[in-house]
């Protein structure tokens, strides 16, 4: 009885999502947020209870391994972190692809500041995501035949913002043990609370809950060498972070300037080039780690600026925030609320926007 009822209430909310699709006729053409519709659907449907999978006999010792692996990691993120685990990632979904959405990023071609979309529930993203890259791909190209920077990346996990129990994905199986434990802690923390409309505000938290859970994550199972590692890792980031922040702060100033467009193009083109000899000066001191060569491989675009700024800004706000609170997530998590709850100038203001 009771798995009929939650089947009946996933089926309840898909029609519900159908149903917002076609209202928003005037808006949005139907045939993307029906893809979304079908996306998720092939999503619900592929599910497979991992207790029961874990029952199998048959089942690839590595996979069983992993599938424990995520249980200890739900029942930490729940215990310790505060987190609102419940039914997500009981389950697990083979998709078939490398990632399960790809997402297309845009600005136009002399400015950092991103196009917004604004949907049902999520309220205005950054982005627009596709379950299929093909279709990304196609609506890229729209928009740069529009004389738009794009910029078009895979996604491997996302949060259905508790309206459906998120399940764990054949797209991060590959993942390091504290990387699975950290994007886990990340998409749980989107449940936790969600600001419509403030892609950095979202983020921003879910990053923190994300490296303040691995920390605890490594320290709490005695795996020091990778806390060092988890640690080492985050450092270059918050580098990568720093460098493109900095750029795009150059680009900005550029793109206030007065120059005719194609000196501002050519300046832009040069940014870009010196940009990257940044770049490989900054990862000499890496020890050989080559993470992010693939990102600067791309155009460095102001579409794939955008990428970076809208995810972390805010981190070094909501650090403090959860250091005042003495690393009480359930107090973070009340605190974060009363931001939430404030009125957008008071909060901009609190926050420095």
């Amino acid at each position: 009885m009771a798995t009929e009822f939650l089947h009946s209430r996933r089926l309840i909310k898909l029609a519900a999502l159908l149903l917002v699709s076609l209202l928003l006729l005037a808006c949005e053409t139907v045939g993307y947020y029906s893809q979304a519709v079908r996306g998720q659907l092939a999503i619900v449907l592929g599910r497979q209870d991992i207790e029961r999978l874990l029952q199998d006999e048959t089942l690839d010792p590595l996979l069983a391994e992993r599938f424990r692996e995520l249980l200890s990691i739900r029942e930490f993120a729940a215990s310790e972190l505060a987190l609102p685990v419940e039914d997500n990632y009981s389950s697990y979904v083979n998709v078939g692809r490398e990632h399960v959405v790809w997402n297309v990023f845009a600005a136009p071609e002399f400015s950092v500041d991103p196009l917004n979309w604004c949907y049902p529930i999520a309220g205005c993203v950054s982005y627009r995501g596709y379950f299929s890259e093909q279709a990304a791909n196609r609506y890229a190209g729209r928009l740069a035949n529009e004389g738009y920077d794009v910029y078009t990346g895979g996604v491997d996990a996302y949060s259905t913002l508790g309206w459906f129990e998120d399940s764990l994905l054949s797209t991060v199986l590959d993942r390091d043990s504290y990387q699975l434990a950290g994007l886990i802690f990340h998409e749980l923390a989107h449940q936790v609370l969600y600001l419509p409309g403030d892609t950095t505000f979202n983020e921003s938290f879910a990053t923190t809950v994300e490296r303040a859970g691995v920390s605890r994550w490594l320290a709490a199972n005695g795996q020091e060498q990778l806390l060092v590692q988890a640690e080492t890792q985050q450092s270059r980031q918050a580098q990568f972070i720093e460098l493109v922040s900095d750029y795009r702060d150059r680009f900005a100033t550029l793109y206030e300037s007065d120059l005719q467009e194609s000196l501002m193009r050519q300046r832009k083109q040069q940014l870009q080039q010196q940009m990257r000899a940044d770049y490989q000066q900054l990862k000499a001191g890496w020890d050989g780690y080559q993470g992010y060569d693939a990102w600067f491989a791309r155009s460095l675009n102001n579409a794939q600026l955008s990428t970076v700024s809208s995810y972390n800004d805010l981190v070094p706000f909501f650090t403090e925030l959860l250091r005042q609170c003495e690393g009480d997530f359930a107090r973070f998590y009340q605190r974060v609320q009363e931001l939430v709850d404030m009125e957008a100038g008071e909060r901009e203001q609190l926050l420095g926007q």
